[in-house]
This record gives C-alpha cells, sequence and structure tokens, in this order.
C-alpha cells in the first residue's frame, strides 16, 4: 500500500504494527501506565541488555585495533562486526 498524496497519512506501516499498537493499549488501560510505555518481559530486558554489552565489546575492540594502528583489513572487519551489534542491538524483539 502507497501513501497517497492526497488525504492523511498512515500512522501504521503495517497492519500487524496496528495490531500490536492495540495490544499494548489493551494491556495498559485501566492502569496507570502511560500510554507511551514498552512493556517488556525481563527475559527482553536481559537479552537487550546482552546485545548492548556485545556492542561495547565490539566498539572496544575496534578503539584497541585503532590505537594500535592494525591493518585496514582488521579495522574494515571490526568496524563490519560493531556494524552488525548495533543493527541487533536496536531490536527490541
Amino acid at each position: 500500500m502507497v501513501d497517497s498524496e492526497l488525504g492523511r497519512r498512515r500512522k501504521y506501516c503495517k497492519r500487524s504494527c496496528r495490531q500490536r499498537a492495540y495490544e499494548q493499549r489493551s494491556l495498559v488501560a485501566g492502569t496507570s501506565i502511560p500510554d507511551d510505555a514498552v512493556i517488556l518481559s525481563a527475559a527482553e530486558v536481559a537479552d537487550i541488555g546482552d546485545r548492548m554489552f556485545a556492542l561495547r565489546c565490539a566498539a572496544e575492540d575496534l578503539d584497541i585495533a585503532v590505537a594500535e594502528h592494525a591493518d585496514h583489513s582488521t579495522l574494515a572487519e571490526l568496524a563490519a562486526q560493531v556494524l552488525q551489534c548495533a543493527k541487533e542491538a536496536e531490536k527490541l524483539r
């Protein structure tokens, strides 16, 4: 589905995103939890923490390699690892 130049813009990119938003609103209805809160399980929070730790370690490895004047191919490989870890870290679920 493509946004039309006429009319209002879509609020959700896909039907599944609209469904997740509905589920979120239903979970917090009648509670003191703000409507825009993100609810994660303890396992999901731990997983995010693990991904952030992996990202920090990859960044530290790259920093050390730069300080030690590593060759271009090593730096490129480490930069690719940082990028991959960053992509993984930004996923909430």
